[in-house]
């Protein structure tokens, strides 16, 4: 779709499976341009990849701030060549009735709006070059409902969803996925399963499988929903 190396937005880089695909594409020579809500991670994503990358603190579910960041980065940078959606939360583990109402704004605001505020800023820039890659971070939980985590599960539900409609949006020479990463050892599976969480892969490993899966993303990937 694109020549080496590329410039890649990601949100969610503070953490988890974003700031090991941040680790992961940098390593391969890729430009990162990233955010997360978590100031001090976004520091030290930027002490740790130096000045070629760019990291900056965003709350996803402020639009405002959302729109303010990827004016000034594609002012800087054009628009990338793949944008990356990784900024999500879940729910502690609960029957829907039992789920505080802020906790499930938490999740639907976060994982679904946050997703689409990231998207409404930056893909009309791509769009006029009509050319790149859109990866959204869905889940299992989007493809089958799984017990006490409702919210979670309607949010990434509605993350496939969205991603299969902006794909028949889409003009011809871009592509939209939805990615299931799998069951990965990340603070996210830790808060619903502590015990357990540990004898999953960790993000490091499971970045090294998913980067060349998305590198090789091109337009007749338009629509799927892939895993890894």
């Amino acid at each position: 779709m694109t020549r080496e190396p590329r410039t890649i937005f990601l949100s969610g880089a503070s953490r988890g499976l974003g700031r090991a695909l941040v680790l992961e594409f940098a390593k391969a020579g890729h430009k990162l341009v990233g955010c997360g809500r978590s100031p001090e991670h976004m520091q030290a994503l930027a002490r740790e990849l130096g000045s070629a990358h760019e990291f900056e603190a965003v709350d996803v579910t402020d639009d405002a701030a959302v729109a303010d960041w990827a004016a000034r980065k594609l002012a800087l940078h054009g628009a990338p060549d793949l944008v990356v959606c990784c900024a999500g939360v879940i729910n502690d583990l609960a029957e829907l009735w039992n789920v505080p109402a802020a906790q499930f704004d938490s999740v639907i605001d976060t994982n679904i709006k946050g997703t689409a505020n990231v998207l409404r800023h930056v893909l009309p820039a791509m769009i006029e070059r009509r050319e790149g890659g859109v990866v959204t971070i869905s889940s299992g939980c989007g493809r089958r409902a799984d017990p006490r985590l409702a919210p979670y599960c309607a949010s990434k539900f509605a993350v496939e969803g969205m991603t299969h409609a902006l794909a028949k949006e889409l003009p011809r020479g871009m592509c939209a996925v939805a990615l299931d990463p799998g069951v990965v050892d990340t603070d996210l599976l830790r808060q619903c399963w502590p015990d357990e969480a540990g004898g999953f892969q960790d993000p490091a490993a499971w970045a090294e499988k998913a980067v060349p899966l998305l590198l090789k993303l091109t337009p007749r990937h338009n629509g799927m929903s892939l895993s890894v």
